[in-house]
């Protein structure tokens, strides 16, 4: 059932409950004279009881009319400058913003309660007209706190769940990738070259997208009889995805193959095969997730899951556009990322290729 949007708390709802004038309460709030310290001192007190929260400085000086759009990561900060698919999707958002001459409100935090405050805060204080969501997760308390909000909101990537198109809520839309079809790619990719002994490094163990990563690893592993398959989860740092390799590659039956969350752990992992003297894809064979130019210039070049994360970005960006229109709330199944299969998958035991003019 869709909720009732909370009211935001407005100075008349200060000025009722404290027993004072509207203009007292905004001599008050504003800190100019006009009011006793005493009086001061009550409508501050109300206006924290109400959660009251002035409207945002760059609002007012913009106007009603220019909406801005919020996108807050709870990501751990020291990940997100070497990830080239969080700086891609921004791109493509932004280029889609730019088109309606929209704003793009950003900002970094630890953990999901702390995204939850934010999001309240930005309501409170009018800040943003509508929200771009990443990384759903178990139990997600996001969808349903926008939804009392208000706020018109497209979560980027399938929810928590066997099905992505459960029930939505009303000012909410969805655009997601099927994770599940692009990890048995990658399985059958290795499994048909003779790897029986494989390794997923993942991603942090909360989010939706490693639980189905996981789960279709396992499903696999099951269906094709593959005897020792497992999955490690990480912070997405490339010191975690390096130090998971070696961790797996000490291992008294080390992969033959390794599959990692993202490119810069890929790119960790075949320097710590490297430092171990390791010959990629001579004994070990090496899958990214998300392609990059990080995972084309490295030797041997980097098998990666590739899709166009830009386009993926403005097709979000788009979909909010359009609930900001008044167009009613979607789920959108973007395209599943295909596997470009390079160097650094062989058969287990196959020799490396020969340098050009050796």
């Amino acid at each position: 059932m869709r909720r009732t949007p909370a009211r935001r708390p407005t100075m008349k709802d200060i000025a009722r409950r404290a027993g004072v004038s509207e203009s007292a309460v905004s001599f008050a709030l504003n800190d100019r004279p006009g009011v006793s310290e005493a009086t001061r001192a009550r409508v501050r007190r109300v206006a924290e009881q109400l959660g009251w929260q002035p409207s945002a400085a760059a609002r007012a000086l913009s106007g009603e009319g220019s909406a801005t759009v919020g996108l807050v990561l709870a990501r751990p900060a020291r990940t997100l400058g070497v990830e080239s698919f969080f700086l891609q999707l921004v791109s493509g958002v932004q280029e889609a913003l730019a088109g309606r001459r929209l704003g793009l409100l950003f900002q970094v935090v630890e953990d999901i309660d702390a995204e939850c405050a934010v999001y309240r805060r930005w309501w409170a204080e009018r800040r943003v007209d509508g929200l771009l969501v990443v990384d759903p997760r178990a139990a997600d308390p996001r969808p349903a706190l926008l939804d009392g909000l208000g706020l018109p909101a497209v979560v980027i990537g399938a929810p928590a769940g066997p099905e992505p198109d459960g029930p939505a809520h009303g000012a909410i839309s969805n655009l997601w990738a099927d994770d599940t079809g692009a990890m048995a790619s990658v399985v059958g990719h290795l499994h048909g070259l003779g790897h029986r002994r494989i390794t997923h490094i993942a991603g942090l163990p909360e989010l939706a997208h490693t639980r189905r990563r996981m789960a279709c690893l396992r499903a696999e592993a099951a269906r094709r009889g593959l005897p020792d398959v497992t999955s490690v989860t990480t912070d997405y740092s490339d010191a975690q995805g390096a130090e998971a390799t070696r961790r797996a590659l000490a291992a008294p039956h080390p992969p033959t193959a390794i599959v990692y969350d993202n490119d810069v752990m890929a790119v960790a992992g075949l320097s710590v095969a490297a430092e171990r003297g390791v010959p990629v894809p001579g004994e070990l064979s090496l899958v990214a997730w998300d392609d990059s130019v990080l995972c084309r210039s490295t030797h041997p070049a980097l098998t990666s899951l590739v899709r166009d994360t830009s386009a993926f970005g403005r097709r979000a960006a788009e979909e909010l556009i359009a609930l900001l229109d008044g167009g009613p709330a979607r789920r959108v199944q973007d395209a599943t990322p295909r596997l470009a299969t390079r160097e650094s998958t062989a058969p287990p035991g196959a020799r490396p290729p020969r340098p050009s003019g050796a």
